[in-house]
């Protein structure tokens, strides 16, 4: 593992101007075309959006490097480090995803199962009728971007809930949706659901350094987000939080996780079938294809058409999906992405198998996703020529 810091100016001003690089190398240096690209997409950011602290880790056939710029926390200046603990936002649904493909795996569950299978206080309700595939990949009927307010608690909701579309006819973009999905998984497992992702599904996918509820050992290493007024600011829990938005993580175990996706067959047999399996489309909406947990493109992929799929329409409003039959891993060389945020965090997580590149970035300000993909996908084909 090449290991290079590349730590920002302290924010002791409201921007950082010039990226300085104080550079401590553990085996050596990344390609300079590389260490390159990286500073041209990722530097800028930081002064050009008001962005405290950008983590970015790539990977190219094997080999990783890790870029860090500016600070964890305003108030002591402590700089971003590969070891800097960031909210996921919506990156964490991709680790939900892995958790219920391999209670598939198991024959815990299947994917044509319906919600009341698991919590029988369904029975009857309108989310019934969608299956556990549909939580998965937004396609229940409906469900909206977050529970809307309403009384009695979140199976009181689900009981609730009225559908303005068959299953399968729409994606929409979902916490309780996904946020169900996991929360059903832990119900096939018989645990917890944090339980379950820290002490079996982050052990047994190789990080070490990934939370749900951060451990005290680990609080000084968690970063401060800062919301639109600047002001710091941590998650805030509601229903389902750990399930859709939940996961701490730092760009060293993310990267692991990256490499995990690349290479499953190094995994132990039923965690490959769990990760294999989330790399399987179930439905086809606009310019992306849906599986579990994360969004496939053919690659090479242009900016515009990944900048398309990963729109504010595609995740605010419902979108006519296309179930693809029979459901298949890409024929071809694929891109798998998320995005992910929380009121005071950023970020993106972007992956090419067969070409063994892949990138992670983690801020600590909820900035704009185009930029994050624009930055990403200059990476990405920099990345993508280095292994030609």
């Amino acid at each position: 593992m090449f290991i290079t810091n590349r730590i920002a100016a302290p924010l002791a001003l409201a921007a950082v101007t010039t990226c300085l690089s104080s550079i401590a190398v553990f085996a050596a240096e990344p390609p300079a075309a590389i260490a390159a690209a990286v500073d041209a997409a990722f530097g800028p950011l930081l002064e050009q959006h008001g962005v405290p602290g950008i983590a970015v880790a790539v990977s190219v056939d094997g080999q990783q490097y890790f870029f860090n710029y500016g600070v964890a926390a305003k108030d002591t200046g402590a700089p971003v480090t590969e070891n800097t603990l960031f909210e996921l936002g919506s990156v964490s649904k991709t680790f939900t995803a892995t958790l219920g493909a391999y209670a598939d795996a198991l024959d815990r569950l299947a994917l044509d199962d319906h919600p009341s299978k698991y919590l029988p206080e369904l029975d009857g309700a309108a989310i019934d009728k969608a299956s556990l595939l549909h939580l998965a990949t937004y396609t229940a009927g409906g469900l909206p971007l977050q529970f809307t307010d309403g009384a009695g608690g979140m199976e009181s909701y689900f009981q609730q809930w009225t559908a303005d579309a068959t299953p399968g006819e729409q994606r929409r973009y979902s916490n309780p949706s996904i946020g169900l999905f996991g929360h059903l998984t832990a119900l096939a497992l018989n645990d917890d659901f944090a339980h379950l992702m820290e002490t079996e599904m982050f052990p047994q996918l190789g990080l070490e350094d990934s939370y749900i509820k951060v451990p005290e050992a680990a609080m000084a290493r968690y970063a401060w987000g800062y919301n639109k007024d600047g002001k710091p600011t941590r998650v805030n829990p509601g229903w389902l939080a750990a399930e859709a938005y939940g996961v701490k993580s730092s760009t060293v175990d993310m990267m692991r996780f990256v490499e995990a996706n690349i290479a499953p067959d190094t995994l132990a047999p039923l965690v490959q079938r769990a990760v294999e399996g989330t790399h399987i489309g179930y439905f086809r909406a606009g310019e992306m294809v849906q599986g579990l947990g994360w969004e496939q493109y053919p690659f090479p992929v242009s900016l515009e058409r990944l900048l398309a799929g990963n729109s504010s329409d595609m995740a605010m409003k419902p979108n006519p999906a296309e179930a693809l039959v029979p459901p298949a891993a890409p024929e071809g060389p694929a891109l798998f992405n998320k995005t992910g945020s929380t009121n005071g965090f950023g970020a993106y997580v972007a992956f090419v198998p067969d070409r063994k590149i892949g990138v992670v970035m983690l801020a600590n300000k909820n900035f704009p996703i185009p930029a994050r993909i624009t930055a990403t996908h200059a990476v990405l084909e920099q990345l993508a020529e280095a292994v030609d």
